[in-house]
């Protein structure tokens, strides 16, 4: 039986929620170079950042916990793309998943999506979107599992250094 609990991240999880973002990070730039490393204390830093979010109505971590142990997170948020300018349904964002490599393959991830959805729809929220890695093709896999599908692509251009 699988001892995995998912529930609402409290203040308390915010440390650990750092350290898993800072593999979080490892892992994109060992997929690809060009992607942004972390800073000297990024987790420490995006700890930060959480402690607001933990009680602010427009955002949603949740945590995976095995134990005290966190084995994973997502973090949601209701977002507002310039309603002034663009025609919107109520539209979600999924700014970041991650689980450490033990507890992949046993469903940890999709229940974490699924409590999100959950939250979402609670809140009108009428699609969510995300972003993913293009070099990883393990979560490219998943979101189509779960209904995901491209909507944007966005691409990347080096600018040469005039000679």
């Amino acid at each position: 039986m699988d001892t995995v609990l998912i529930r609402a991240a409290a203040a308390d999880d915010v440390e650990q929620i750092g350290t898993l973002w800072e593999q979080l990070v490892d892992y994109h730039v060992l997929l690809d170079e060009r992607l942004p490393d972390a800073v000297s204390n990024g987790g420490r830093r995006y700890a930060r950042r959480l402690y607001d979010k933990v009680s602010d109505e427009y955002s949603r971590i949740l945590v995976a916990v095995d134990g005290e142990k966190v084995v994973g997170f997502v973090i949601g948020m209701i977002v507002d793309l310039m309603p002034d300018l663009f025609q919107q349904d109520v539209s979600g964002f999924l700014a970041d998943i991650f689980v450490l490599p033990a507890y992949r393959q046993r469903g940890v991830g999709r229940r974490l999506v699924s409590e999100l959805v959950s939250w979402f729809r609670q809140h009108g929220v009428q699609h969510y979107e995300w972003h993913v890695a293009a070099n990883n093709t393990d979560a490219i896999a998943f979101w189509r599992e779960i209904g995901g599908e491209p909507l944007m692509i966005r691409m990347r251009a080096v600018v040469d250094s005039e000679s």
